[in-house]
């Protein structure tokens, strides 16, 4: 294989889905791996302008896979990770936390252990030939906790950042990190807000809004995202973290009003009523 190989993790998801086709067309000589578990999250058809794209592979598998991760690395001579793959849905980790310790703390540990052993023979110690892998790792705001009043803390997020940040302080691997806000655009999964508030204003149905609706995120486009974790990349400085924003806060009435608003003019609802009727607060205390 002519071309250099990077690792993708999670790259059937929303962002990777975005980055992956980004990557192979802003840099052309690198081959990319992508490996994914296709949980709920992951969908191969957000992926089908690669499907025949030599330089792309996917692999179907679990980041806690030690033995997958490291014959990856072996067979594919891993030369940069991408690390993408995360549970994040907020509801789903207050129903049911392991996973996410597993995935974002777990699958984290596993690819670090891997990159270090391929790249490095001992503390401090690069193998000749892999002075330029990196190893970035893409991480969320939640770690920061909220903009406004009450929201969301990502406890297992902010756990994987610190194992990345160990293994540039202990090992002195070449590591980034980059945490982002809310992402919006193309591939994103129906689960999240702004695909739900349009879901379910065009059915007809209660849109229901987390809390009082008034926890603030910054707002980010996928693709601007993407561009973003390239620059890292390329051009940060090894043990950094970089804040990736949009310079776009707004709480989450904010962005179901004007969602509401812009679909009351483009696709009214035959009752006649405004969408903002739909707006419930089921988890409201």
């Amino acid at each position: 294989m002519s071309n250099e190989t990077i690792l993708v993790t999670g790259g059937a998801g929303f962002i990777g889905a975005n980055f992956v086709p980004y990557f192979l067309e802003a840099f052309p000589q690198y081959h990319v791996v992508n490996l994914d578990k296709l949980t709920y999250a992951g969908n191969l058809a957000n992926l089908k302008e690669c499907e025949h794209n030599p330089r792309y592979t996917f692999v179907k598998g679990d980041i806690c896979d030690a033995a997958l991760v490291n014959d990856l690395f072996k067979k594919y001579d891993i030369r940069g990770v991408f690390h993408f793959a995360a549970e994040s849905h907020v509801d789903n980790s207050i129903k049911s936390p392991l996973p996410f310790i597993k995935t974002n703390i777990e699958g984290t540990f596993t690819l670090l252990e891997a990159a270090r052993n391929h790249w490095m023979s001992a503390p401090g110690q690069v193998k000749p030939g892999y002075e330029n892998c990196r190893f970035h790792h893409i991480s969320t705001d939640e770690v920061y906790g909220t903009l406004g009043e009450t929201g969301f803390y990502s406890a297992s997020k902010a756990s994987s950042d610190l194992l990345v940040r160990a293994y540039h302080h202990t090992y002195g691997m070449n590591v980034t990190t980059s945490n982002c806000s809310n992402n919006y655009g193309p591939k994103q999964h129906d689960e999240k807000l702004i695909p739900t508030i349009i879901r379910k204003c065009l059915a007809g149905q209660p849109i229901p809004i987390y809390g009082d609706g008034k926890n603030v995120r910054d707002w980010l486009y996928v693709l601007d995202h993407c561009k973003g974790i390239a620059l890292v990349w390329q051009k940060g400085k090894a043990g950094e973290t970089y804040n990736i924003g949009g310079r776009n806060e707004r709480n989450n009435l904010q962005i179901v009003d004007t969602i509401c608003s812009l679909l009351d003019q483009l696709k009214p609802a035959a009752n006649g009523q405004s969408y903002k009727t739909l707006i419930t607060f089921p988890l409201r205390d």
